[in-house]
């Protein structure tokens, strides 16, 4: 019989074995990203959608191998039923997945799913790690089982964290670039250029997470759908509450005509006095953060000094 320790030993040494040969040996690139732009305009000419246009084929975990075909529907079944247990919206997932930008080879409507599954993968991984930590320590059984709920909870709040910090990382960036975008498209606009041209322009040379987004409001804008439409969808959909402002501001001239440059410029002003009023917040807090090391070190030695003389003050000297 092998003994825990050995046991633990074996799974190590077989994980750094699986981890080295999977970094000397990387999985060649997926040929859906480079095939895309060449197929791009074959698929609008049949007919389909924008958002389909968006992604190639699915990237899901359980595609690929027989083992994973045959597993494939049970994990599926398993993840719809944690969606029903947790009782989340189908649709606010999915809107949160997108805002997050996970899963951008898995078709939208296939999503959530893919994150239920993960999910799943991650509580089997970090229960099964947690009750063979308990085991190996030697502690009972109804120790080792909360232990390994412990795990399985643990490894399913690991992705929605991950989810939230996606989104805010995102916004952050969004918030950076959105005044540099504004003053462009005003800039584009004020010189006798419309909307359309003005996203061209600006997505042509431009990069970024807002970027991002015009790119993806002029995909769907070539398939079919009114541009203030599709800059109204990509303002329910982004992260960014500046960025919805510039949305359906666009969106607005492009109905009305009304005069956008004045608009897009005080929108730039807005978003630098709201970058500024944050960086003086977090500065506060970060000072007040410096000084609590400084209380926690003097505060014991100065209550020291003060308790020193007590004794001989209250016994009178002796």
């Amino acid at each position: 019989m092998i003994s825990p320790v050995d046991a633990v030993a074996l799974i190590a040494t077989a994980s750094a074995a699986a981890g080295i040969a999977a970094w000397m040996v990387p999985r060649p690139p997926r040929l859906a990203r480079r095939v895309r732009p060449y197929t791009l305009a074959a698929r609008t000419s049949l007919g389909r959608s924008a958002d389909v246009l968006a992604v190639a084929e699915p990237g899901a975990v359980l595609s690929g191998s027989t083992l994973r075909r045959l597993v494939g529907p049970l994990v599926e079944r398993a993840g719809a039923a944690l969606g029903r247990l947790v009782r989340s919206d189908e649709a606010q997932l999915t809107l949160r997945l997108q805002q997050a930008g996970v899963f951008p080879d898995v078709p939208r409507a296939q999503r959530a799913q893919e994150y239920r599954v993960r999910q799943l993968v991650h509580a089997a991984a970090f229960g099964a790690g947690f009750g063979l930590a308990g085991a190996v320590s030697g502690q009972r059984p109804p120790v080792v089982l909360v232990v390994v709920c412990l795990g399985a909870f643990a490894g399913v709040s690991r992705w929605r964290g991950r989810v939230e910090r996606a989104i805010e990382d995102r916004r952050r960036r969004m918030c950076v670039e959105l005044y540099t975008v504004n003053q462009l498209l005003a800039l584009h606009v004020r010189v006798g250029g419309g909307v359309v041209q003005a996203l061209q322009e600006v997505t042509r040379r431009g990069s970024g997470e807002v970027v991002s987004e015009l790119t993806a409001v002029l995909r769907r804008h070539r398939g079919g759908r009114p541009l203030a439409g599709a800059l109204e969808q990509a303002a329910t959909e982004t992260p960014e509450s500046n960025a919805a402002r510039t949305y359906r501001l666009l969106a607005n001239g492009v109905t009305y005509g009304a005069d956008l440059a004045e608009g897009l410029r005080s929108l730039s002003e807005d978003i630098r006095d709201q970058r500024a009023e944050a960086l003086k917040r977090a500065a506060t807090r970060r000072r007040a953060a410096m000084l609590l090391p400084i209380i926690a070190i003097l505060a014991p030695v100065m209550l020291l000094f003060i308790a020193a003389p007590l004794p001989s003050i209250v016994l009178g000297g002796r």
